[in-house]
């Protein structure tokens, strides 16, 4: 009886911590059908980008008179050889960095402010300004340097460019060959720049409600910090301890085994 009391709770306990463990692993643990419509409002549009300070930027204009946009592509250029004065032209069309105040210098319009405007916003703003010089140009917007980096508990960090301009935080856990066993995924730290000052928060990735977080869409140069568990700090601890830990368990098993066996 003593035996079958023993076993039963030996079972019990593991049951209890093997579960426990679960949550604290799985993504979006208890997350639901029932979830989807209070998700789907938050996506409702789509997300874009905004231009912000430090971004390099490539605008290119084009219209019906390669004569009369030329002026708005400016070439990138460099001498032929060193201390040479004949300059070489690139196939290749300068970028624009998006100054600390948020401006840029574009030919023939000179400065212009384009922090804080999505891309869509930006060229019909650029549209606005080229409007007494051409009619119908097509203008393309691309960010040149748009990039997340992932730190911590994740199989491979580091600094990942983005092409397409739209992640998510599950993009960038992706591209960091996701969180290993001893990532924290109920405090993922996320920190942002925004308007030249530093951003901090946290979010539970056991919880559907970071589908709803305007954190969750992550901008460029976010910093995505996962941090280790406390079963990280006692893993990396000194093996002996293990060792030692592991012969008294099997000491005290041996005892209550040969007790209940009498």
């Amino acid at each position: 009886m003593k035996k079958t009391f023993y076993l039963f709770l030996v079972v019990f306990v593991l049951a209890f911590v093997g579960c426990t463990t679960q949550k604290e692993v799985a993504y979006f643990y208890g997350v639901n059908s029932n979830s989807a419509d209070s998700i789907n409002k938050k996506f409702n549009k789509i997300h874009e980008a905004r231009i912000c300070s430090g971004d390099m930027l490539s605008i290119t204009v084009t219209g019906l008179d390669p004569l009369a946009v030329a002026p708005f592509n400016l070439p990138l250029v460099s001498y032929a050889t060193p201390g040479s004065d004949q300059l070489y032209s690139a196939p290749t069309l300068q970028s624009y960095l998006v100054d600390i105040n948020g401006n840029i210098s574009f030919p023939v319009i000179g400065t212009i402010k384009l922090a804080g405007l999505t891309k869509s916003q930006a060229i019909k703003y650029l549209n606005d300004q080229l409007s007494p010089y051409l009619k119908n140009a097509i203008i393309t917007i691309q960010f040149m340097n748009y990039k997340v980096t992932v730190l911590g508990e994740v199989l491979r960090p580091g600094q990942y460019s983005i092409s397409n301009e739209r992640v998510t935080i599950l993009d960038a856990l992706g591209l960091a060959g996701d969180m290993t066993i001893y990532g924290k995924r109920n405090n993922v730290l996320i920190t942002r720049e925004n308007n030249g000052k530093l951003e901090f928060v946290r979010l539970n990735l056991n919880s559907d409600d970071v589908f709803k977080s305007p954190y969750y869409y992550l901008q460029q140069n976010d910093v995505i910090y996962v941090e280790p568990s406390s079963v990280k700090s006692v893993a990396s601890q000194n093996t002996s301890l293990y060792l030692s830990a592991a012969s008294t368990i099997a000491t005290v098993v041996a005892v209550i085994y040969s007790i209940t066996k009498n």
